[in-house]
């Protein structure tokens, strides 16, 4: 990209719907956060659905490679793993739920809340200087088969 507010606004704006936005307000505020959900996907992989983990490697990726903070603009990513939500219900509530649960040292899935929490933090002043990290709050099961 080079490194220019151009080139940004020229390779990446057109692919991020939204983001010229979150530029913009960011700029006028002073400064901002961007916080991308991925998935354990991205590092386990996905073999029943790759183009799901291919596509949160490259939240990933952007996270790591967007060099917004000479805008004063983190980057950064959660990655969850399964968490306990409507979406999830029927993996978690059926014949593999146990499965899914004992993926996790933890022996569950996240909590909405624990996933939250991270969010809120990456996009807090605090964590800044954290720009281009991907914060896993899957309990581990990004470590286990």
């Amino acid at each position: 990209m080079g490194g220019s507010s151009q080139a940004l606004a020229e390779q990446v704006l057109p692919e991020l719907p939204g983001t010229g936005h979150v530029l913009v307000q960011a700029d006028v505020a002073g400064g901002g956060a961007v916080v991308n959900v991925s998935s354990r996907g991205a590092l386990r992989g996905e073999p029943h659905n790759p183009a799901y983990g291919a596509s949160k490697a490259g939240l990933d990726a952007f996270a790591r490679s967007m060099a917004l903070a000479p805008h004063g603009i983190s980057v950064t990513c959660v990655a969850p793993g399964f968490v306990q939500t409507e979406m999830a219900r029927d993996v978690l509530d059926g014949p593999g739920g146990d499965a899914v649960r004992a993926q996790s040292p933890f022996g569950r899935v996240a909590r909405p809340e624990e996933v939250a929490s991270a969010v809120l933090w990456l996009a807090s002043p605090a964590a800044r200087f954290s720009s281009g990290t991907v914060v896993d709050v899957n309990g581990a099961s990004c470590l286990r088969t």
